[in-house]
């Protein structure tokens, strides 16, 4: 892997009308001709994505959309799918033409407030007329600085690029969420044991993504780290001189780790770990507890990040469902969706179970695990509802206190009953 993959990168959405310089302004950011531009209204139609390292921000990755007052059948299609960005973008950059603020541009503002994504105004065009004072009004009554641009003039790209790079990196620097994906649980200089299973879904030569990042997370954070398969679990406790700092393994053979674990000795899922650093796993434990209530002809969502052909022991189409069937004790109905795409309506689904979330970016995942509570549905993730169907789900809670009483807090019954 020679770059940082897209669900790492601050997720920046362009958006604006048909034909204000989306795309111009992308391509002036990217410093080449990535997406294609031209005076017809409409080029752009469907989203352009371009990765690259903005420096000193970061890995990126810019989301050019369609302009969204396309008012044609076709144009609706196309604004649909771009106002679907809203749900991954980390910040959101509105580029309007110096003529005035308008119910597009308004609606975009709008949007943005309402799921707390910071929003960067950018003037666009500057070079072919001054902004309106009607524009300078609109954005001085909502509090807005915006950067003033040429996206044509090649001149005026430094110093347009650097006003840029400049806001995202405050919005980087003001970001929350998890910093570590495991680093933070234990000491430099301390050992974690990872427990790597080469299965049909390993791919061939190397590790799955979370592996990998979690390998690469013990090293930013100056911490040992051993790595075995399953069935040299033991063999690998019995080679160290002090017993490991923290034991994560693939979830699927968690009751074997479970099993051979040294009380006292902290130990997880990779897929928990992702929970925590994609999304809220408080609220993922919670969401482990509903399992117990699933009965026969209930539906269950899955959720899946990627997607990918379903091999005969894939875990999210195959062993999941499966070990969800034994504890409702019969068939369930459940519906996978693949990559961006969620169902029309959360609320028809007993449960939804969202995948480890490591090809998603943290501000999706929040946004599905909203939408499922807006539709009074818990949710889960592969890590947390494996280790429940497994009953280990307690003993991998254990690093993430807050979590663990989330857990069992959801699992007392309501008052009466």
């Amino acid at each position: 892997m020679n770059s940082a993959p897209k669900s790492l990168r601050l997720q920046v959405a362009i958006f604006g009308r048909t034909n204000v310089g989306k795309s111009s302004v992308l391509n002036m950011l990217a410093g080449q001709d990535v997406a294609i531009t031209s005076p017809v209204p409409g080029t752009t139609t469907d989203v352009v994505e371009k990765s690259m390292e903005l420096l000193p921000v970061g890995p990126v990755v810019f989301l050019d959309t369609a302009g969204l007052d396309d008012g044609s059948e076709l144009g609706a299609l196309r604004t649909e799918r771009a106002r679907r960005i809203f749900d991954r973008a980390d910040a959101a950059l509105l580029v309007v033409e110096p003529s005035g603020w308008g119910d597009c541009e308004e609606g975009i503002a709008a949007a943005a407030r309402e799921k707390n994504i910071p929003l960067i105004v950018l003037i666009n065009k500057t070079d072919i007329a001054a902004p309106a004072p009607e524009l300078k009004a609109a954005l001085q009554e909502r509090g807005i600085d915006p950067i003033f641009c040429s996206a044509v003039t090649q001149s005026l790209r430094e110093i347009t690029v650097s006003a840029v790079k400049s806001r995202l990196l405050k919005i980087t620097q003001e970001a929350g969420g998890p910093k570590a994906i495991l680093g933070d649980l234990v000491k430099p200089g301390q050992t974690v044991v990872l427990i790597i299973p080469i299965d049909k879904e390993a791919p061939k030569g190397r590790l799955i993504l979370p592996q990998v990042q979690a390998l690469r997370d013990l090293l930013d954070h100056g911490v040992l780290s051993l790595t075995c398969r399953e069935h040299e679990y033991p063999q690998a406790l019995a080679a160290m001189k002090e017993l490991p700092a923290l034991v994560v393994c693939d979830s699927q053979v968690v009751d074997v780790m479970v099993k051979n674990t040294p009380p006292g000795v902290p130990c997880t899922t990779f897929s928990i770990l992702f929970a925590r650093f994609k999304g809220d796993l408080a609220a993922y434990a919670a969401g482990a507890a509903a399992i117990k209530d699933l009965r026969p002809g209930d539906r269950v969502v899955v959720l899946e990040g990627c997607s990918h052909h379903a091999i005969e022991d894939d875990i999210g189409r195959v062993k999941l469902p499966r070990w969800l069937k034994e504890k409702a004790g019969g068939e369930l109905k459940i519906d996978t969706f693949a990559g961006h795409d969620l169902p029309g309506s959360l609320a028809e689904y007993k449960l939804a179970v969202q995948c480890g979330g490591c090809m998603l970016g943290r501000a999706e995942i929040l946004n599905r695990m909203g939408k499922a509570s807006a539709a009074g549905v818990p949710i889960t993730n592969y890590g947390t509802a494996i280790s429940e169907c497994r009953g280990v789900l307690e003993r991998v809670l254990s690093p993430f206190p807050q979590a663990l009483a989330a857990y069992r807090a959801a699992r007392q019954p309501a008052p009466g009953i």
